[in-house]
């Protein structure tokens, strides 16, 4: 998911880092201080999960967990998943400065539309349900991701349509290991701190 420096246009970049902008904004006023924990753990689950990861041309695949970030944060997903690109970005090259806000918008945005899509039915589910709604927005998310990511290589140049159709491939068998994950980590926070479930998320 993580997209390199040097591969995107400027014009990309450029609407990446405005719509990245206006993400953080809203998360920021979206984050009371009660809520500060999980969107630090948050941003660490997502941290560790994407340390490993493969390169895949101007992109790499790996696993990302914005689905479960986007259910339990809402908008605070944003600067969740965006200080664990930074960190990345800085310790360990992956991604890269001047695409840290495409990068962002493309992880962090489909979890803030799974958010509105599916947190209004997992907080009326039973335990079993939440697993199942989990299942689906994890995929989703990744999904969403990976179709964000391929459009902006796609709209950065011809020469980087193979890259665009291999991304959408190679992320198949991604999308269904994170709807797994996603829904059993829904279930077991359902079973262990089923508060972060109740009420509006922001």
């Amino acid at each position: 998911m993580h997209i390199v420096d040097g591969a995107l246009t400027t014009e990309v970049l450029l609407i990446g880092a405005a719509l990245t902008g206006l993400g953080l904004m809203q998360g920021l006023r979206s984050m009371p201080l009660e809520k500060i924990p999980a969107t630090g753990m948050l941003a660490a689950t997502f941290f560790v999960a994407s340390l490993i990861h493969v390169p895949l041309g101007p992109s790499s695949v790996h696993l990302i967990m914005n689905g479960v970030a986007g259910i339990l944060l809402g908008w605070a997903a944003v600067p969740a998943l965006f200080v664990g690109l930074l960190l990345q970005a800085i310790f360990f090259g992956y991604g890269g400065i001047t695409v840290l806000g495409v990068n962002a918008c493309n992880i962090a945005l489909p979890a803030v539309l799974v958010y509105y899509l599916i947190r209004p039915f997992i907080v009326r589910a039973s335990v079993r349900q939440q697993f199942i709604f989990g299942a689906f927005g994890g995929g989703l998310a990744v999904a969403g991701s990976t179709l964000m990511v391929a459009a902006s290589l796609w709209f950065s140049g011809e020469e980087f349509i193979p890259a665009a159709k291999l991304v959408l491939v190679s992320h198949i068998p991604v999308i269904f290991i994170e709807a797994l994950l996603s829904g059993a980590t829904l279930y077991l926070v359902a079973k262990v701190k089923p508060e972060l479930f109740m009420g509006r998320s922001w």
